[in-house]
């Protein structure tokens, strides 16, 4: 029986909520106003909204079919799923952009699709509709592709033209999970796949000798994204993916998903999912090493077990492991040092530099910056303050760690 498009749209962009690597920062500004055509990434008519998270929530987010031939474990859509399965075609998704854009529900399209005849076959629909958005109808919104590794290197590069992200998920992070639930993927062939894309954008960022111009290669660059709970997988082995993964391919983001259990799972699958706490404390200690100095393996070297504390966020988990290195001198310590103190942040700690300049600093000035003064004082000494013992105290992590909240649903 012939289902409706509303029946269809129902089921892919259900099935599309299992894919966590959707945001639209970076992109590229393209005014329509300037050049003509239809939408923009920026500018008049545009207002990009973000979860808490830092999630877009304001693209259609679709599969172009949730058909597969691959059979990995851990996949909803997997082929042996017994779930109600539809496919869009390339004329359909341009459609429905255009139509909730004009509408003004959206700003662009992430586009995934479950692999159907062939890498290549799938590869070659995404960058179908992607081309006749850009080239026929003159899109100038936000398009995020989801890129097929096994695919012809031709077929991605191509995607990229149009694209202002791609991304492949690893999927796992430890190639024996992979092996153990996704067989039919192969770790090698994504971080080729992967490595290409960097190459790819490097390459497009470097103007052109004959016309000093960059060539446009998905300039938000690519991200992936890792199932968190579907393996016997450390916290400890997820960071240093994840670390190793950004040095190796320039990647935006690293995005974790937990684990949800799906209807008629392998025994191999835990039967519950990981709490999300987790999930969120792996997306705080992403932060850390991203932006704070801190080395993946260090954030979780506190415990034994290599897993992040749930209880705490990661920085002050990492500090009361770390008591001998504090209080710090916040009119004295380096930049590296400050970014270390709980309660304190990048903009916070760049305030901090620039006021020490001319005056030195004390709590009323740290209150000035909105500083949560019960949560830093301990770690720290500055102009008639000093912690005394308070570092010492075996009851300091009951003194600055938050009230206790009901678990995330």
């Amino acid at each position: 029986m012939k289902m409706s498009l509303k029946d269809r749209l129902a089921i892919l962009s259900d099935a599309a909520k299992y894919d966590a690597s959707c945001a639209s920062s970076g992109g590229g500004r393209r005014d329509s106003a300037a050049t003509g055509g239809l939408g923009s990434t920026t500018g008049m008519g545009i207002c990009h909204a973000y979860a808490p998270d830092g999630r877009c929530i304001s693209l259609l987010k679709i599969l172009l079919t949730n058909f597969c031939i691959y059979d990995c474990a851990y996949c909803i859509n997997r082929s042996s799923s017994n779930v109600a399965r539809a496919r869009f075609t390339p004329e359909e998704v341009v459609w429905l952009t255009l139509e909730f854009y004009r509408r003004n529900y959206i700003e662009g399209l992430f586009l995934s699709s479950g692999i159907i005849r062939s890498p290549d076959h799938t590869m070659a629909e995404l960058v179908r509709v992607a081309r006749e958005l850009r080239l026929t109808h003159g899109f100038r919104g936000y398009i995020h592709l989801k890129t097929i590794p096994d695919a012809a290197p031709e077929l991605i590069a191509e995607a990229g033209l149009f694209a202002d992200r791609l991304s492949i998920n690893v999927e796992l992070p430890t190639e024996r999970g992979l092996a153990e639930l996704a067989p039919e993927k192969r770790p090698r062939e994504i971080r080729q796949a992967m490595g290409d894309i960097r190459s790819r954008i490097e390459e497009g960022a470097e103007p052109t000798l004959r016309t000093r111009k960059r060539r446009r290669f998905a300039p938000a660059g690519q991200s992936t994204q890792m199932i968190v709970g579907a393996c016997e997988t450390s916290d400890a082995e997820i960071l240093g993916t994840a670390g190793g993964l950004y040095d190796a391919y320039g990647l935006r983001r690293v995005y974790y998903s937990a684990f949800s259990p799906i209807p008629e799972a392998s025994r191999r699958l835990p039967p519950v999912r990981p709490p999300l706490e987790r999930e969120h404390r792996l997306y705080q200690a992403d932060w850390l090493f991203r932006f704070y100095g801190f080395a993946p393996g260090e954030i979780t070297a506190g415990r034994p077990d290599g897993m992040l504390d749930l209880e705490i966020d990661p920085k002050l988990a990492w500090a009361l492991a770390n008591r001998r290195l504090f209080p710090v001198d916040v009119n004295r310590a380096p930049r590296e040092m400050l970014l270390r103190v709980p309660g304190f942040g990048v903009k916070t700690v760049g305030a901090i530099l620039s006021a020490r300049r001319h005056r030195r600093l004390g709590l009323d000035d740290l209150r000035r910056l909105r500083v949560s003064l019960p949560k830093v004082k301990p770690f720290i000494t500055a102009r008639g303050w000093t912690p005394l013992r308070l570092i010492d105290r075996e009851d300091l992590r009951a003194l600055v760690a938050p009230p206790a909240q009901l678990a995330l649903l």
